[in-house]
């Protein structure tokens, strides 16, 4: 399919200010190239292809799974690995754990029932695909890393041409969200 007719989205919780932008410094400060192109987030959906068309249709799932959702807290607290699995360094959730889940299975059905490469463990990256010294050191100076914050929504991102992740729609919580 030619690239005008295809998207790639992902389906993320937000980690808001001050800390979303204070774990994207950190994670420059380590040299991952990544860092200032993807805003630090919880993956609910990860990087996934889509045709044009079906992004009403997505739209329309998410508007309804977020009409049956209720704020929750997210506690972030130390750090935690994938290695020797993939090479990802990253803040832990303390509390907010199952919120995550449940939100992540019911996002995932419908439009977005896409096959999980590996099973559903919510995060914040902090190092990914750097050398090992440098995932070491992520981890142990984000050790003692702590921060809670209130989730009323998650956004809908959009990777662009420039290799940017951008948040484009956000989906409140709650029934009264969407009333006219």
């Amino acid at each position: 399919m030619p690239e005008a007719e295809e998207r790639t989205i992902g389906v993320a919780v937000a980690i808001p200010d001050p800390y979303g932008p204070e774990l994207q410094s950190r994670r420059a400060a380590l040299g991952d190239p990544l860092a200032t192109s993807i805003p630090a987030h919880i993956t609910l959906v990860p990087p996934t292809r889509v045709p044009v068309p079906a992004l009403d249709d997505i739209d329309r799932h998410l508007r309804g799974v977020a009409l049956g959702e209720r704020p929750f807290h997210i506690h972030l607290r130390g750090t935690g690995t994938f290695r020797p699995v993939s090479p990802v360094v990253f803040v832990a959730l303390a509390e907010g754990i199952g919120d995550c889940e449940r939100l992540e299975y019911e996002i995932r059905r419908g439009p977005l029932a896409v096959e999980r490469p590996f099973p559903y463990h919510p995060h914040v990256t902090v190092a990914h695909h750097l050398p090992d010294d440098l995932l070491d050191q992520a981890f142990k100076e984000l050790a003692g890393y702590e921060a809670e914050f209130p989730v009323d929504g998650f956004w809908l991102y959009e990777h662009g041409l420039d290799g940017v992740w951008r948040p484009r729609w956000h989906f409140p919580f709650g029934a009264h969200a969407y009333r006219s």
